[in-house]
């Protein structure tokens, strides 16, 4: 389970990371659905994708810690579930988003309670294997 946390960790951070440098640099035209939603939208677009993107720095952070640190995996997992919540709001406000968003609302809902329970993994395998003897 140590290397599925682990791997996930690097995954996630990259993908966020491409992501959020996507909206930096593309702008409104990263938004599916909202390639002309003007000035206002492009700047908070822009300004959220440089915060996304130090999510997946964060999470970087994290897959190269020796043991990956629980309590940071648990913090990112609770970012992200709040992400896919406010979704979950913008849909009972706002009625249905792009097709695409409804796909994102869903892996920000089942990605996080997965790494909740895996977020102690690589601790629990560093603390048995330093109390295991030399040679066993």
């Amino acid at each position: 389970m140590a290397g599925v946390l682990r791997g996930s960790a690097w995954v996630m951070g990259i993908a966020c990371v491409a992501i959020g440098l996507l909206h930096v640099v593309g702008g409104n035209a990263a938004i599916p659905g909202e390639g002309d939603a003007g000035a206002t939208v492009d700047s908070l677009g822009r300004f959220l994708g440089a915060v996304f993107a130090g999510y997946g720095l964060a999470w970087i952070w994290a897959a190269r810690q020796s043991p990956v640190p629980a309590a940071a995996v648990r913090w990112l997992a609770a970012v992200f579930l709040l992400g896919g919540a406010g979704r979950l709001l913008s849909l009972a406000v706002h009625g249905r988003p792009h097709w695409f968003q409804l796909v994102l609302t869903v892996i920000e809902l089942v990605l996080p309670p997965l790494w909740f329970w895996l977020a102690a993994a690589d601790e629990r395998a560093a603390a048995t294997a330093a109390v295991r003897p030399a040679g066993a």
